[in-house]
């Protein structure tokens, strides 16, 4: 299945949740939440009570509110060559702000504090029943890079309002049968930055998730961002980061694209 969250245009209801198929979005009777629920094992979707076509509807974050989005760096070689560093030895983890959480086409709205903006094109595993891996999605871990340099901790440089577009819904496990063999490509403005494959991971889906949850329970509806290739502005010489009105494409083979615009 591939499970979005929408609004309807002129739709004065709240969102609806719901199943994509054959290009057009069922809704289920069930609530906005019905995603997390359904990944839970806590909802049979069952019976549905509209149909629309995604040039009828809004995508919001599949998810609304994440309780929790983990998130991975220094996961594949090319870019921890881009950016100077070593291979971990154990996987680098961090969390994003649940509030940097946005819709797959929204803006990202970069703060005046920030003067070198990111972006980060990344695999997402979504957590389901028993903290296992129930789907996968794509993210933008937008990235401060002046606010990362300058302080020790990442919560202002990765969690700011708008810095995790995702979506732009949650293809169901079932459906992916490696994520570890899937293209992964970023452009900017029509122009081709990344263009790598996840079977570059350093640290696979699984294991990222067994290495969590020694020590963080993972409850449904969590993500787990996995890490960006090669490509970003900061890697490229002299660096390029983002500017007001630059747009970002984000594809993963058989998950889709987001989309999103800097304001």
């Amino acid at each position: 299945m591939k499970l979005a969250t929408f609004t309807v245009g002129g739709q004065d209801a709240g969102p609806l949740a719901g199943v994509l198929e054959d290009g057009r979005l069922r809704a289920f009777a069930a609530g906005a939440d019905a995603v997390r629920e359904v990944l839970a094992g806590r909802l049979d979707p069952g019976e549905t009570i509209g149909e629309y076509g995604l040039d009828q509807v809004r995508l919001l974050a599949p998810i609304p509110q994440p309780r929790t989005i983990f998130a991975v760096g220094l996961n594949y070689a090319d870019h921890i060559a881009e950016m100077g560093n070593q291979p971990p030895e154990w996987p680098v983890v961090f969390v994003k702000v649940p509030g940097s959480a946005s819709a797959p086409g929204d803006d990202i709205v970069c703060p005046e504090v920030v003067r070198r903006l990111d972006y980060e094109g990344e695999l997402v595993a979504v957590i389901g029943d028993g903290g296992r891996i129930a789907g996968y999605c794509i993210a933008d871990d937008v990235s401060s890079r002046d606010l990362q340099k300058r302080e020790p901790h990442w919560v202002r440089a990765k969690g700011a309002d708008t810095f995790c577009p995702y979506g732009p819904w949650i293809t169901t496990a079932d459906e992916v049968p490696d994520p570890h063999e899937l293209a992964i490509r970023t452009w900017v403005n029509g122009e081709l930055r990344q263009d790598s494959n996840t079977s570059n991971l350093v640290f696979g889906c699984d294991t990222l998730v067994q290495f969590i949850s020694q020590t963080c329970s993972l409850a449904p509806g969590d993500l787990i961002l996995t890490g960006t290739p090669g490509g970003v502005g900061q890697g490229m010489n002299p660096p390029r980061y983002l500017q007001s009105g630059d747009r970002i494409r984000i594809e993963i083979e058989s998950l889709g694209a987001i989309e999103h615009r800097v304001r």
